[in-house]
């Protein structure tokens, strides 16, 4: 957790899982329940995938993460198949997690899934694995998702908890840009204050692959020996051009 910047608020409520998981006996001898199911949700680039992998070394325990997509088979039956085998290897690994990213790809709401048919037995498995039909005792499902109100209510409603992700104030961005920076592979003289400022509504992700990898690049490219902020403001740039091309197919 202490590798991850920012989230405070979604770290502090994972960290009864980290208890949990740990001891669930404390849990399930005084007849609690904890949750079998987190649904994280938030703007791409938060963290979310960051989190569940920063959860499951806390822990030291086994981590299943796939991409919901992966999950759909190419023949009848293949999705649920899928779905019943990485919930079996979870229990067999118990206390294990299991991480689905992008959920709203599979768990569509019924009024979309006419348009995807191949997703419905993958919303079927998944409602009967999560529902417990055999016992998941020590397994957590954590999803993540940029959109949940595509999501089936069915599907929603077995998430116990719901964790929101938000893009990073002026101090988490500044605290994502020097952990960054601390392990920055080229000497460079940067205005960390300025920084902030210029990366507002952006998301962890984005300072990263798009700023703060762009600039040294630059740097790079033009045999600069040190990274400056003439080579972020080549970042922004970049960044801004790529944005309005995509903008501009909408339009």
């Amino acid at each position: 957790f202490a590798d991850v910047a920012g989230e405070d608020e979604a770290k502090e409520n994972l960290t009864e899982i980290v208890d949990y998981l740990h001891n669930p006996a404390k849990y399930t001898d005084i007849g609690a329940k904890m949750p079998k199911g987190i649904l994280l949700v938030g703007p791409p680039g938060t963290g979310k995938t960051m989190l569940a992998k920063a959860l499951s070394n806390e822990l030291d325990v086994k981590l299943f993460l796939v991409k919901a997509t992966s999950l759909i088979g190419d023949h009848v039956g293949d999705g649920a198949s899928r779905i019943q085998e990485l919930f079996e290897m979870a229990r067999h690994n118990a206390p294990a997690l299991i991480f689905i990213d992008e959920i709203d790809a599979i768990a569509l709401h019924r009024s979309f899934q006419s348009l995807r048919g191949d997703v419905a037995e993958v919303v079927n498995a998944l409602l009967t694995e999560m529902d417990g039909i055999q016992e998941n005792r020590g397994v957590v499902t954590i999803a993540a998702t940029n959109n949940p109100s595509s999501i089936d209510y069915a599907i929603r409603s077995r998430f116990e908890e719901e964790i929101e992700f938000k893009l990073p104030n002026d101090d988490e961005r500044k605290e994502i840009i020097e952990l960054n920076l601390a392990t920055f592979p080229m000497e460079y003289d940067l205005d960390v204050e300025k920084l902030v400022k210029l990366t507002k509504r952006m998301s962890g992700r984005d300072i990263k692959d798009k700023i703060l990898k762009n600039a040294l690049h630059n740097a790079i490219i033009n045999d600069h020996d040190t990274v400056t902020m003439e080579d972020i403001d080549f970042a922004l740039k970049v960044t801004k051009v790529k944005k309005d091309e995509v903008k501009g197919m909408f339009e």
